[in-house]
């Protein structure tokens, strides 16, 4: 096969490798019931004026199923840590014992659950449509390139094939996410 066109199709695996990387990635801050140091991935904290992420301003690990524990490695940041977790709207009650921050996580709802798996059904969709928008830019590239018919559609069946494989992977990611959501 051509160079250009071999090319064409590991730009779009590339762009399809991206999207299922970006959706593995939004799943892990999706709550699954048992607490995760990923549950605050995005909490921004304060740190003397600059806006910094959790984790480089704290340990945070979870000694068990239903607790996470903050330890700062500074102890005049406990306010701040615990101001921006509820700022950060997670749905925690941070509790400090002036030492670290301790966080109960409930157990999940029915009801959260269901929101819970819409959500990861949410975020499937848009890894979807980022198959299919590389798909469409390989194939739209495809057609622009000087090679014969057959190799053109060679090339988009290539396309499709991969499409096909990574649409299969979201929905075997979104099983595993679903099913670990719902179990109580």
């Amino acid at each position: 096969m051509n160079e250009e066109i071999n090319f064409i199709i590991d730009t779009a695996k590339e762009a399809m490798t991206k999207a299922i990387d970006h959706l593995v990635k939004e799943l892990r801050s999706i709550r699954a019931g048992k607490a995760s140091p990923s549950m605050l991935a995005n909490v921004q904290v304060d740190y003397y004026g600059a806006s910094t992420p959790l984790g480089q301003v704290a340990n945070v690990n979870t000694p068990d199923a239903r607790t996470i524990s903050i330890q700062p490695w500074e102890k005049n940041m406990l306010q701040a840590i615990e101001k921006a977790i509820m700022i950060a709207n997670l749905g925690f009650n941070p509790m400090n014992n002036g030492e670290n921050i301790i966080i109960n996580v409930p157990p999940l709802t029915e009801e959260r659950r269901r929101e819970l798996a819409k959500q990861a059904k949410a975020e499937a969709e848009h890894a979807k449509v980022g198959i299919r928008n590389a798909r469409k830019e390989a194939n739209n590239d495809i057609k622009k390139t000087d090679v014969s018919d057959d190799m053109k559609k060679n090339a988009e069946a290539d396309v499709q094939v991969l499409t096909d494989q990574f649409v299969k992977d979201i929905e075997e990611t979104l099983a595993v996410k679903e099913t670990e959501i719902m179990t109580v």
